[in-house]
């Protein structure tokens, strides 16, 4: 294998890990809180719906290279939209919180469905957007052998999300309000005890779980896509939050986790390119990052450990 088929394969590599980082970032902050987030499936589902129509109705109206941002902005209030479902069952009415996560898939993969059909005159998919996200070349450092196209030559939501990683990283671990978050999802009871408003934080937090998971989804209809169907997503948002477990609710775990996923997905590419695999079904290579997700997961469940708190519904004044 050659320096130039490693490279695309690290570029492959970030390219489909992107949107599962960002996802898995609004899953950690989710469930550090004690909310388990069973619908980023659908809180992706809603972002990838929004972008691909905000983007193409704003290409229509000449905002040219600034549509794809606005795709991204809308991604993030449809996942708002739907994670404050989510954040009123589970945390104002109590539901059972893995419940309230499949509801939100099904709503989500049902409602964005209907809409499509509903804007596009029947169509199962949105008109293709033509402005998009187009790679960006960080200078000097995209010139490092093997290297530096894979890592220095992004989408600019790669760049982003990379980013975010560090700033959640550095919240969670080095502020007040990544203290007070955690400590939510560990003992709300000793929480409340000391003053921290138990339900807003993890309102806030299931909403900036919308958010990031949002943007997640969007990434994908303004990167690989230009468009959304209802196969967009295709359960990448569970494999975010397998990235979640594996990464232990951390941050730089899951970025880790997810980029293990994207490589996987970029060896399911490349594997196509060599002639033996004419002779294996193609099901069978589609289905490789998955099976990966799955084995991963049966190692690193045993060993991870949750958020204490994480899926007990928390009633004010209890202690």
């Amino acid at each position: 294998m050659d320096a130039a088929t490693i490279g695309h394969m690290l570029n492959t590599a970030f390219v489909f890990s992107t949107a599962l980082i960002l996802a898995a970032l609004g899953g950690i902050l989710s469930e550090r809180s004690g909310v388990v987030n069973i619908g980023l499936e659908g809180l992706m589902t809603a972002g990838a719906f929004a972008a691909a129509v905000a983007a193409y109705k704003a290409q229509e109206a000449g905002y040219g290279g600034a549509s794809p941002w606005i795709g991204v902005i809308a991604g993030a209030i449809f996942g708002v939209l739907f994670a404050l479902i989510h954040a009123v069952a589970t945390i104002t009415f109590r539901a059972d919180q893995v419940v309230s996560g499949i509801v939100i898939n099904f709503i989500a993969g049902g409602s964005t469905l209907y809409l499509v059909k509903l804007l596009f005159e029947g169509a199962g998919e949105t008109t293709l957007v033509n402005e998009v996200f187009h790679k960006v070349k960080i200078p000097v450092l995209s010139d490092i052998p093997i290297i530096g196209d894979g890592l220095f030559n992004a989408y600019p939501t790669t760049y982003l999300a990379i980013i975010l990683v560090g700033a959640i990283y550095y919240m969670l671990y080095r502020t007040a309000f990544g203290l007070r978050l955690r400590s939510v999802g560990e003992h709300p009871s000793a929480a409340d005890t000391v003053g921290i408003k138990v339900l807003r934080m993890r309102y806030t937090a299931v909403l900036l779980s919308g958010v990031l998971a949002g943007i997640g989804g969007a990434t994908i209809a303004m990167t690989t896509t230009g468009s959304f169907s209802h196969n967009t997503i295709s359960g990448q948002g569970f494999i975010a939050l397998a990235a979640v477990i594996f990464g232990k609710w951390n941050p730089l775990g899951a970025m880790g986790a997810a980029l293990f996923f994207g490589f996987a997905q970029s060896i399911n590419n490349v594997l196509q390119l060599f002639d033996f695999t004419s002779h294996i079904p193609s099901e069978f290579i589609y289905m490789l990052p998955y099976v990966l997700t799955i084995l991963v997961l049966v190692g690193a469940v045993g060993r991870a450990r949750a958020p204490g708190a994480l899926g007990e519904p928390y009633y004010q004044g209890k202690r």
